[in-house]
Protein backbone atom coordinates (compact mmCIF):
# COMPACT_ATOMS: atom_id res chain seq x y z
CA UNK A 1 0.00 0.00 0.00
CA UNK A 2 2.58 2.95 1.07
CA UNK A 3 4.89 3.19 -1.77
CA UNK A 4 1.69 2.19 -4.18
CA UNK A 5 -1.34 3.40 -3.19
CA UNK A 6 -0.15 6.05 -1.20
CA UNK A 7 3.22 7.53 0.46
CA UNK A 8 2.86 8.74 4.07
CA UNK A 9 -0.17 9.99 4.23
CA UNK A 10 -0.56 11.79 0.03
CA UNK A 11 -2.30 9.75 -2.02
CA UNK A 12 0.17 8.94 -5.41
CA UNK A 13 -1.27 10.19 -8.71
CA UNK A 14 -3.47 8.31 -10.29
CA UNK A 15 -4.20 5.51 -7.03
CA UNK A 16 -7.60 6.44 -7.00
CA UNK A 17 -8.16 5.64 -10.92
CA UNK A 18 -6.77 2.65 -10.55
CA UNK A 19 -8.50 1.17 -8.10
CA UNK A 20 -11.95 3.17 -9.57
CA UNK A 21 -11.10 1.14 -12.55
CA UNK A 22 -10.96 -2.22 -10.72
CA UNK A 23 -14.27 -2.19 -8.55
CA UNK A 24 -16.48 -0.37 -12.27
CA UNK A 25 -15.18 -3.55 -13.85
CA UNK A 26 -15.99 -6.11 -11.12
CA UNK A 27 -12.43 -7.08 -11.08
CA UNK A 28 -11.48 -9.02 -7.77
CA UNK A 29 -8.42 -7.25 -5.77
CA UNK A 30 -7.23 -6.35 -2.31
CA UNK A 31 -5.13 -4.06 -0.27
CA UNK A 32 -2.46 -6.86 0.93
CA UNK A 33 -0.29 -5.54 3.91
CA UNK A 34 2.31 -6.99 6.63
CA UNK A 35 0.85 -4.13 8.90
CA UNK A 36 -0.55 -6.59 11.77
CA UNK A 37 -1.65 -3.54 13.85
CA UNK A 38 -4.74 -2.50 11.94
CA UNK A 39 -8.02 -4.27 11.38
CA UNK A 40 -9.48 -3.97 8.08
CA UNK A 41 -12.26 -1.37 8.93
CA UNK A 42 -8.98 0.73 9.98
CA UNK A 43 -7.20 -0.04 6.81
CA UNK A 44 -10.53 1.26 4.76
CA UNK A 45 -11.03 4.43 6.82
CA UNK A 46 -7.27 5.70 6.50
CA UNK A 47 -8.11 4.78 2.46
CA UNK A 48 -11.28 6.87 2.41
CA UNK A 49 -9.50 10.00 4.26
CA UNK A 50 -6.85 9.54 0.77
CA UNK A 51 -10.21 9.60 -1.53
CA UNK A 52 -10.14 6.00 -1.85
CA UNK A 53 -13.77 4.00 -1.17
CA UNK A 54 -13.89 0.48 -0.18
CA UNK A 55 -14.83 -2.09 1.67
CA UNK A 56 -13.34 -4.56 4.22
CA UNK A 57 -13.69 -7.16 1.74
CA UNK A 58 -10.94 -5.07 -0.13
CA UNK A 59 -8.32 -5.69 2.35
CA UNK A 60 -6.25 -8.39 3.47
CA UNK A 61 -3.53 -8.64 6.46
CA UNK A 62 -0.82 -10.93 7.71
CA UNK A 63 -2.45 -10.83 10.93
CA UNK A 64 -5.91 -11.97 8.86
CA UNK A 65 -3.12 -14.68 7.21
CA UNK A 66 -1.67 -15.30 10.80
CA UNK A 67 -5.31 -15.76 12.56
CA UNK A 68 -6.37 -18.53 9.47
CA UNK A 69 -2.66 -19.90 9.54
CA UNK A 70 -3.35 -20.89 13.45
CA UNK A 71 -7.05 -21.72 13.14
CA UNK A 72 -6.01 -24.34 10.31
CA UNK A 73 -2.71 -25.48 11.97
CA UNK A 74 -4.41 -25.84 15.76
CA UNK A 75 -8.10 -25.52 15.85
CA UNK A 76 -9.09 -24.04 19.52
CA UNK A 77 -4.91 -23.48 20.28
CA UNK A 78 -3.98 -20.93 22.97
CA UNK A 79 -1.09 -18.20 22.01
CA UNK A 80 0.88 -15.82 24.05
CA UNK A 81 1.00 -12.33 21.46
CA UNK A 82 3.02 -9.41 21.42
CA UNK A 83 0.82 -7.67 19.14
CA UNK A 84 -2.40 -5.03 19.21
CA UNK A 85 -5.72 -4.33 17.33
CA UNK A 86 -5.74 -6.08 13.65
CA UNK A 87 -3.72 -9.12 15.42
CA UNK A 88 -5.67 -9.87 18.43
CA UNK A 89 -9.12 -9.87 16.57
CA UNK A 90 -8.05 -12.21 13.90
CA UNK A 91 -6.82 -14.51 16.08
CA UNK A 92 -10.08 -14.40 18.37
CA UNK A 93 -11.51 -14.66 14.76
CA UNK A 94 -10.13 -18.05 13.92
CA UNK A 95 -10.49 -19.70 17.47
CA UNK A 96 -7.13 -19.10 19.11
CA UNK A 97 -7.41 -18.45 22.98
CA UNK A 98 -5.07 -15.72 23.90
CA UNK A 99 -2.91 -16.92 27.40
CA UNK A 100 -0.71 -15.68 29.58
CA UNK A 101 0.73 -19.11 30.45
CA UNK A 102 1.49 -21.93 28.88
CA UNK A 103 0.87 -20.84 25.07
CA UNK A 104 0.99 -23.27 22.46
CA UNK A 105 2.19 -20.58 20.40
CA UNK A 106 4.20 -17.16 20.63
CA UNK A 107 2.85 -15.07 18.12
CA UNK A 108 4.57 -11.42 17.41
CA UNK A 109 3.32 -8.52 15.51
CA UNK A 110 3.95 -4.77 14.84
CA UNK A 111 3.25 -3.03 18.38
CA UNK A 112 4.23 -0.29 20.58
CA UNK A 113 2.39 -1.18 23.96
CA UNK A 114 4.24 -4.20 25.02
CA UNK A 115 7.13 -3.90 26.86
CA UNK A 116 10.99 -5.65 27.35
CA UNK A 117 9.12 -7.81 30.55
CA UNK A 118 6.98 -9.08 27.97
CA UNK A 119 9.45 -10.15 25.57
CA UNK A 120 11.38 -11.71 28.05
CA UNK A 121 8.16 -13.25 29.03
CA UNK A 122 7.94 -14.82 25.50
CA UNK A 123 11.39 -16.02 25.73
CA UNK A 124 10.63 -18.16 28.14
CA UNK A 125 7.72 -19.38 26.77
CA UNK A 126 9.22 -20.48 23.92
CA UNK A 127 12.12 -22.03 25.71
CA UNK A 128 9.73 -23.98 27.73
CA UNK A 129 8.57 -25.56 24.25
CA UNK A 130 6.08 -22.68 22.97
CA UNK A 131 6.30 -22.48 18.87
CA UNK A 132 7.18 -19.05 17.70
CA UNK A 133 5.55 -17.40 14.65
CA UNK A 134 6.16 -13.71 13.58
CA UNK A 135 3.72 -12.23 11.35
CA UNK A 136 6.21 -10.83 8.66
CA UNK A 137 9.71 -9.78 9.03
CA UNK A 138 9.60 -6.49 7.81
CA UNK A 139 12.80 -4.26 8.68
CA UNK A 140 12.64 -1.24 10.57
CA UNK A 141 13.24 2.38 7.72
CA UNK A 142 16.41 3.11 10.07
CA UNK A 143 15.50 6.47 9.48
CA UNK A 144 15.39 9.01 12.59
CA UNK A 145 11.71 9.87 14.28
CA UNK A 146 10.09 6.31 12.89
CA UNK A 147 7.44 5.48 15.15
CA UNK A 148 7.82 1.50 14.65
CA UNK A 149 11.02 -0.45 15.50
CA UNK A 150 10.40 -3.04 12.89
CA UNK A 151 9.26 -6.48 13.56
CA UNK A 152 12.77 -8.05 12.09
CA UNK A 153 14.56 -6.16 15.04
CA UNK A 154 12.02 -7.73 18.06
CA UNK A 155 11.99 -11.10 15.91
CA UNK A 156 15.81 -11.53 16.17
CA UNK A 157 16.31 -10.70 19.58
CA UNK A 158 13.82 -13.37 20.44
CA UNK A 159 15.43 -15.94 18.41
CA UNK A 160 19.00 -14.84 19.55
CA UNK A 161 17.55 -15.09 22.95
CA UNK A 162 16.62 -18.85 22.59
CA UNK A 163 18.08 -20.45 19.61
CA UNK A 164 15.41 -21.05 17.53
CA UNK A 165 14.03 -19.60 14.16
CA UNK A 166 10.90 -17.84 13.61
CA UNK A 167 7.66 -19.29 11.63
CA UNK A 168 7.01 -16.21 9.27
CA UNK A 169 3.55 -16.01 7.74
CA UNK A 170 3.48 -12.32 6.07
CA UNK A 171 4.97 -11.78 2.71
CA UNK A 172 6.77 -13.23 0.44
CA UNK A 173 5.67 -15.85 2.58
CA UNK A 174 3.54 -18.49 0.81
CA UNK A 175 1.31 -18.75 3.47
CA UNK A 176 -0.34 -15.64 3.03
CA UNK A 177 0.74 -14.82 -0.39
CA UNK A 178 -1.79 -18.07 -0.57
CA UNK A 179 -4.11 -17.46 1.91
CA UNK A 180 -4.93 -13.54 -0.18
CA UNK A 181 -5.31 -15.35 -3.22
CA UNK A 182 -8.15 -17.79 -1.73
CA UNK A 183 -9.56 -14.67 0.48
CA UNK A 184 -10.20 -13.16 -3.56
CA UNK A 185 -11.45 -16.70 -4.50
CA UNK A 186 -9.05 -16.51 -7.53
CA UNK A 187 -6.79 -19.60 -9.21
CA UNK A 188 -2.73 -18.75 -9.69
CA UNK A 189 -2.87 -18.32 -13.60
CA UNK A 190 -5.43 -15.45 -12.38
CA UNK A 191 -3.61 -13.55 -9.82
CA UNK A 192 -1.36 -10.65 -10.40
CA UNK A 193 0.85 -8.72 -7.59
CA UNK A 194 1.73 -5.42 -7.72
CA UNK A 195 4.05 -3.81 -5.44
CA UNK A 196 7.00 -1.48 -5.18
CA UNK A 197 8.99 -3.86 -3.19
CA UNK A 198 10.79 -6.31 -4.83
CA UNK A 199 12.06 -8.43 -1.35
CA UNK A 200 8.32 -8.99 -0.18
CA UNK A 201 5.78 -9.00 -2.50
CA UNK A 202 7.59 -9.43 -6.15
CA UNK A 203 10.13 -12.29 -4.77
CA UNK A 204 6.23 -13.90 -2.72
CA UNK A 205 4.51 -13.89 -6.15
CA UNK A 206 7.75 -14.84 -8.29
CA UNK A 207 7.94 -17.94 -5.92
CA UNK A 208 4.34 -18.92 -5.57
CA UNK A 209 4.05 -18.50 -9.69
CA UNK A 210 1.54 -14.97 -9.83
CA UNK A 211 2.07 -12.27 -12.36
CA UNK A 212 3.98 -9.32 -11.07
CA UNK A 213 3.87 -5.63 -11.62
CA UNK A 214 6.42 -3.82 -10.22
CA UNK A 215 6.00 -0.02 -9.68
CA UNK A 216 8.58 2.61 -9.35
CA UNK A 217 6.43 4.96 -7.00
CA UNK A 218 7.89 3.83 -3.74
CA UNK A 219 10.81 1.88 -2.54
CA UNK A 220 12.05 0.31 -5.41
CA UNK A 221 14.67 1.54 -8.22
CA UNK A 222 15.35 0.71 -11.56
CA UNK A 223 18.81 0.80 -11.68
CA UNK A 224 18.80 -2.20 -8.84
CA UNK A 225 16.78 -4.83 -10.50
CA UNK A 226 20.03 -6.66 -11.52
CA UNK A 227 20.89 -7.26 -8.23
CA UNK A 228 18.23 -10.28 -8.04
CA UNK A 229 17.96 -13.28 -9.28
CA UNK A 230 14.43 -13.08 -10.20
CA UNK A 231 12.54 -9.96 -12.33
CA UNK A 232 9.05 -8.89 -12.10
CA UNK A 233 7.21 -9.52 -15.23
CA UNK A 234 6.32 -5.89 -15.65
CA UNK A 235 8.25 -2.34 -14.23
CA UNK A 236 6.56 0.55 -14.31
CA UNK A 237 6.07 4.12 -12.68
CA UNK A 238 3.23 3.55 -10.93
CA UNK A 239 -0.39 2.50 -11.09
CA UNK A 240 -1.52 5.05 -12.98
CA UNK A 241 0.78 3.37 -16.01
CA UNK A 242 -0.91 0.38 -15.68
CA UNK A 243 -3.77 -0.37 -18.75
CA UNK A 244 -5.99 -2.96 -19.28
CA UNK A 245 -5.70 -5.34 -20.39
CA UNK A 246 -2.57 -6.57 -19.16
CA UNK A 247 -0.85 -7.44 -21.94
CA UNK A 248 0.33 -11.08 -21.16
CA UNK A 249 -3.43 -11.67 -21.27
Amino acid sequence: MDGVIYSGEELIYGADKFIRHLLDNAIPFAFMTNNSQRTSLEVVRKLKRLGITVETKHVFTSAMATGKFLGDQSPGGTAYVLGEGGLLTSLHENGIILVDSDPEYVVLGEGRNFTLEMVQKAVDMKLAGAKFITTNRDPSPKKPGWNNLGIAATTAMIEEATGRKAFVTGKPSPVMMRSARKFLGLETADTTVVDDTMETDIQGGVQIGYKTILVLSGIANKDHLTHFAFKPDVVTGSVDKITFPLKWW
